[in-house]
């Protein structure tokens, strides 16, 4: 019976130690979290290719002229003709004027060169009217801002400088591939490289002189004036019977200088005999 008793104590002190060997015992670290796989970065989106590539930039450009276009346009050495015609004109100032004042919209000049003027007839711009040879002028160029991918756009038809209403003097602008065209209506040109670009202004250079359809459309014809004629005298009897009496009065007269000469004559005669 001591040994069942003895055997029971030993069992149960084995109980609680091991009990209170598990509860001191520090409880197992958790394990760190999984490092995430780091992300396969996305390709870079390729850059958008512009709808109409930009013009081969021509050797002379130059931004440090700033926007002055004259200094712009001599620093090309080919567009002395153009700057000549801004300044008689005085249209370099009102595209000055108008630059400043459209610092969001911008110009565009599309410039022909001296090559481009001599393909005129001689004595062509001096035939113009002074109105037409300003109009000439503004007529190349298009009050606002146009980069040289951006020309497609362009809704046509384009309105200048020049355009006085909403149906004259525009341009028609034809963008495909490296070609940018300008169609008038009368000439047919080409966009052959940029003179200067920057935000506001771009200024470039066009193979022709682009002359406004308006200058060979046919003046109408003013209406000839209507000459009134006069009316015609109504006949009444009151007509006739002025004439019977003219008519009387005729044959009284006629009967009168008859009988005159008669007796003139009658006493011609009589002299005569008296005389023998």
């Amino acid at each position: 019976m001591k040994q069942i008793i003895f055997f029971s104590l030993l069992v149960l002190f084995a109980h609680i130690f091991f009990i209170t060997t598990s509860a001191e015992s520090p409880a197992a670290a958790p394990k760190p979290p999984a490092k995430p796989a780091p992300a396969t970065p996305a390709p870079a989106a390729a850059p958008a290719k512009p709808l109409v590539p930009s013009l081969p930039q021509s050797p002379s450009s130059d931004s440090s002229s700033g926007q002055d276009i004259i200094k712009i346009l001599r620093k090309a050495n080919s567009f002395n003709t153009l700057i000549r015609l801004l300044k008689t004109t005085q249209i370099i100032n009102q595209i000055n004027a108008q630059l400043v004042t459209t610092k969001s919209g911008g110009l565009t000049i599309l410039a022909p060169d001296d090559g481009a003027f001599s393909q005129l007839k001689a004595g062509y711009f001096n035939s113009l009217r002074e109105r037409q040879q300003k109009q000439l002028i503004q007529f190349h160029v298009l009050p606002v801002y146009v980069s040289s991918s951006n020309f497609d756009s362009l809704s046509n038809p384009v309105l200048t400088l020049a355009s006085d209403s909403p149906s004259g003097y525009q341009i028609n602008v034809t963008a495909y591939g490296n070609n940018v065209n300008i169609s008038t209506g009368s000439v047919n040109a080409t966009l052959t490289g940029i003179v200067y670009s920057d935000k506001t202004l771009a200024i470039y250079h066009v193979d022709k002189v682009l002359i406004p359809l308006d200058f060979s459309k046919p003046k109408a014809l003013a209406a000839a004036p209507i000459i009134a004629k006069a009316p015609k005298a109504a006949k009444d009897s009151s007509s006739d019977d002025d004439q019977d009496v003219t008519t009387k009065a005729t044959s009284g007269a006629i009967n009168l200088i008859c009988l005159q000469g008669t007796l003139f004559v009658s006493l011609f005669v009589a002299a005569l005999t008296m005389i023998n």
